[in-house]
């Protein structure tokens, strides 16, 4: 068998996202990690529901699926049901599966699926041409919402934390090492892997993660979430977060406080997975944290394709009548006189 390389996932349709999208790097980080799976293309499958991000199943030599809005996480779930043996990947953005899909990704997350989700969050309805989303932060001023939007914004970790998701990470398009990690440790679990990727819209919301990525700010302003490190962050690597108790805390490192002193990131740990992800103010506000990046919360549970097949073959197992007929008429029946 050959050695597949990223060329062998590229697909022959022309990419048609704006110059300078943030959707190419993701594009392209994608197609580097595959061939490290051992799979072939035949074996995976990217399903989309709709808007810019969901264009990616094209750009992919591997089978696919352009759903209808909102509903990738459905059309995923009975591919996975029926075909357990197919890596599926669900390409959405915070429109598609934070607005109208939000309800399906809330039940994938909870079931356990395993399955792959990449949410491009741009804070800003794209395709649709620049209305805001439901992460844009409040007071953002697009074509429908020209005198700012009063929607408090969507926080993605938070809800994939509170719908229960086995591997909840963070990344950006413009830092691809760090992107290829993700997708890599997310590949690696066994479950329903949930990567939020902060994804640069040039057209309608230009620069707005640029304090989280350019050199002169991102020290600073983010933290690198690395098990069983430190939180350790600042260009000159001297500050630091504490816990007093359950209350986060800045510090600089000296002769008060040490690395020793410090938060230990522990990705196992729910509570302390939940004070990271509401890291959600930006700099400048006085309960500004550095928005922190890497793999929130990563546990082992059983998958729910693998509870449904287990109890359909166990109920094949001990049911002597299998006819539909059977299944309608049920165990209880009731007599009218």
């Amino acid at each position: 068998m050959n050695v597949l390389t990223a060329k062998d996932f590229v697909s022959d349709q022309e990419v048609r996202w704006c110059p300078g999208c943030g959707d190419y790097s993701i594009l392209k980080q994608v197609q580097s990690v595959l061939p490290e799976t051992g799979l072939r293309p035949e074996e995976i499958v990217f399903v989309s529901g709709i808007g810019c991000s969901s264009r990616f199943p094209y750009y992919m030599n591997t089978y696919g699926m352009h759903g209808i809005h909102g509903r990738a996480a459905t059309i995923a779930t009975g591919l996975k049901m029926t075909r357990p043996e197919l890596s599926v990947w669900i390409i959405t953005g915070d429109g598609d599966g934070l607005s109208i899909g939000g309800n399906h990704t809330m039940h994938l997350l909870r079931r356990n699926l395993d399955v792959q989700v990449l949410l491009f969050n741009n804070e800003i309805y794209g395709l649709t041409k620049g209305q805001y989303s439901p992460t844009s932060e409040f007071g953002k001023k697009t074509k429908s919402s020209p005198y700012g939007t009063i929607d408090h914004p969507v926080n993605p970790i938070a809800l994939a934390l509170g719908s229960q998701g086995t591997f909840v990470a963070r990344t950006i398009d413009r830092d691809p090492q760090h992107l290829r990690y993700v997708l890599r440790e997310a590949i690696a679990h066994k479950g329903t892997s949930f990567i939020e990727i902060y994804q640069n819209c040039n057209v309608f919301n230009d620069g707005a993660f640029e304090i989280f990525s350019d050199k002169a700010h991102k020290a600073d302003n983010t933290i690198n979430l690395v098990p069983g490190q430190p939180l350790i962050f600042g260009a000159q690597q001297d500050k630091g977060i504490r816990l007093d108790g359950c209350t986060p805390q800045i510090v600089t490192l000296g002769d008060q406080f040490t690395a020793d002193d410090l938060w230990i990131h522990d990705p196992k740990d729910l509570t302390k997975a939940w004070i990271l992800a509401n890291f959600f103010e930006m700099p400048g506000d006085e309960n500004f944290f550095p928005r922190p990046f890497g793999i929130f919360y990563q546990i082992n549970r059983p998958t729910y394709e693998s509870l449904a097949n287990e109890q359909i073959a166990q109920a094949k197992a001990t049911k002597k009548d299998l006819s539909l007929d059977k299944l309608i008429a049920g165990s209880q029946t009731w007599v009218v006189n």
